[in-house]
């Protein structure tokens, strides 16, 4: 486990958050959830049948601990959660409808976490991105000011950190839609220790090549000033004019990154998840995420090929995002 995590276990655990994990059965989730109690990092909420939970970890030899196993078939608190349900989504569920979308582990996790029972939630191991993000939009919700959530990527290689977005949700960004994500991307930056300088990029550098696509990097680029936010950024700028400090000089002569940007907001879902998966693959880097930005309170997706591991270190991002 690398630095960045060693450093975010030292302040998970101090605060002991819980995390949510609608697929209980899950070996990986399992697995993880053992790792997570058995160093009392944070409390592990599994959901599902108790006895099929506790059978399916005794079968691999792996102890709870602390976990705590709930089954929303059985939960005593149920009418208390449809109740926030029914409210929350203002005549868009009745009371009967609700009560069956609550029996899914997502939406029930979800609102374990709306009403404070739970400080975040990762699913996506056994479910579709859209089953995790789904009940997200609809209960918890964007932050004010937000209008769409985004996916990051925090790449990982030795001490270098930086932060990819949007590698997962948002197909064909608007202007606008990418310059909320550069604000929610520099915030996620904070969280993980680095200083955000972010680059909007695009293939042109500063009207090196014009068209519609780079038009709409520029027009992102003029509404983050007018929001004023305080980090440096700028746009549109091509990776090497972004990151190579010799290369700005030439191509970006007075920009605010001078060519060290370590937040990259991509213009388009196609040119991100490319981009984060080619650096992963050829450049050796850890990819960390998605994580999702932008809402109210954390909610994370797993990829279906992940691993234990990579479950162990998303609920400590998660729990860090809660902190």
């Amino acid at each position: 486990m690398g630095d960045l995590f060693l450093e975010l276990k030292e302040k998970v655990e101090k605060a002991y958050p819980s995390i949510v994990f609608p697929e209980g059965t899950d070996e990986r989730i399992l697995e993880a959830a053992s790792r997570l109690a058995e160093e009392k990092v944070l409390q592990p909420i599994l959901l599902g049948n108790v006895n099929e939970v506790q059978g399916k970890a005794k079968a691999l030899g792996l102890s709870l601990g602390e976990t705590q196993i709930i089954d929303p078939k059985e939960y005593d608190g149920f009418d208390e959660l449809v109740a926030a349900f029914v409210e929350r989504r203002k005549g868009k569920a009745t009371e009967e409808q609700a009560r069956e979308l609550l029996l899914d582990e997502n939406y029930f996790g979800t609102m374990l976490v709306y009403t404070e029972k739970a400080h975040g939630l990762v699913s996506g191991a056994a479910h579709s991105t859209a089953d995790t993000v789904r009940p997200a939009l609809q209960i918890i919700k964007t932050k004010e000011g937000i209008q769409k959530t985004s996916g990051a990527f925090i790449m990982v290689r030795g001490e270098e950190k930086y932060v990819f977005a949007d590698c997962a949700i948002n197909i064909a960004p608007s202007s606008s839609d990418l310059a909320e994500s550069a604000i929610t991307s520099a915030h996620t930056a904070r969280v993980f220790g680095i200083d955000p300088k972010v680059a909007l990029l695009s293939f042109s550098t500063k009207g090196s090549a014009q068209s519609e696509e780079t038009e709409k990097v520029v027009e992102a680029t003029k509404l983050l000033k007018e929001k004023q936010p305080d980090f440096p950024f700028d746009g549109e700028l091509q990776f090497d004019a972004a990151f190579v400090p010799e290369v700005a000089k030439k191509k970006a002569p007075g920009s605010a990154l001078e060519g060290r940007a370590n937040v990259f907001i991509f213009p388009g879902l196609e040119a991100g998840n490319i981009g984060y998966k080619m650096v992963q693959r050829l450049g050796g880097f850890e990819a960390i995420g998605p994580i999702l930005q932008g809402l109210n309170k954390p909610v994370n997706d797993l990829s279906r090929g992940c691993n234990a591991e990579d479950v162990y270190k998303l609920a400590l991002i998660t729990a860090m995002q809660a902190l």
